[in-house]
């Protein structure tokens, strides 16, 4: 039987590719493609002529089926999106399960993530955060979502379009008030690349002097909390015991930090300063 990849493509810079992506761009059979116009470009700026054919989230039943009878035939089928990860916030997923259904090998080419990269320059909290895709379209539904992370402690990730991010903007006001920190990423590794930084009313406040244009990634920071009166002694105690049950010491770190609404280095801190 054949294989099926699923390869990462960049994000916006068509430098960001790996060899390992071009070398399978290259071997396989054809590359299922989200837009064959856009890939199309990829392949030219490498000099690299394959055959393509169009597979997104409104692919017919019959679409999914062809991809899957020429894996099971021996052919080798690279899967792209337009841009990331396919099968995040990009199709992918339904080809993938179906792949494992039908017992076929799958290997991952791995390649930017636009969410990664944003929580990589934000300035927040990066020791775990939470990654929801895109936004629900429905303003109750947008504010339903918004309401689960409300207490969240955690980073918290969304994709927003141009056209609803102002209305995004607002509910977020809503919900969390004026005063929480958020960062928005536009046009990540692209010439106009943009990080905005700021609390929502500053972020508000500025949008509406200029146009939103392009996909936005919005980074929420984790709501403050006042750090659990502890004894010390104890959580070293504890974290001493999760890690003779066989836990690594750093997770023993992030779960006791969690627990306690502590950052992580603190854990540490306290562990490693002991008596």
């Amino acid at each position: 039987m054949g294989k099926l990849y699923i390869c990462g493509t960049p994000i916006g810079n068509l430098e960001d590719v790996s060899i390992r992506l071009l070398k399978t761009l290259r071997m396989v059979d054809f590359i299922a493609c989200e837009d064959t116009r856009h890939t199309i470009k990829l392949l030219n700026r490498y000099k690299i002529k394959k055959k393509l054919i169009s597979y997104h989230e409104h692919s017919s039943l019959k679409r999914e089926e062809y991809i899957i009878n020429q894996l099971l035939e021996g052919k080798t089928v690279a899967l792209v999106s337009d841009a990331g990860m396919p099968g995040i916030c990009d199709p992918g997923e339904r080809l993938v399960q179906k792949a494992i259904e039908n017992e076929l090998d799958i290997e991952v080419v791995p390649g930017p993530s636009a969410a990664v990269s944003a929580l990589a320059v934000s300035g927040l909290d990066t020791s775990s955060f939470i990654f929801e895709g895109f936004l629900p379209r429905q303003a109750g539904k947008r504010i339903e979502v918004l309401e689960r992370n409300k207490e969240e402690i955690r980073t918290v990730i969304y994709y927003e379009t141009p056209h609803r991010l102002m209305k995004t903007l607002q509910d977020l006001q809503t919900v969390l008030g004026e005063k929480r920190k958020i960062v928005m990423v536009r046009e990540l590794t692209k010439k106009h690349q943009e990080i905005i930084r700021g609390s929502i009313d500053q972020i508000i406040d500025k949008f509406k002097q200029q146009v939103p244009r392009g996909e936005f990634c919005l980074l929420i920071g984790g709501k403050s909390v006042e750090p659990i009166k502890l004894d010390v002694d104890q959580l070293i105690v504890e974290v001493d015991d999760l890690i003779e049950k066989g836990m690594d010491k750093k997770e023993a770190f992030k779960l006791k930090a969690r627990q306690y609404n502590l950052q992580k280095s603190v854990v540490y801190k306290y562990y490693t300063n002991r008596n």
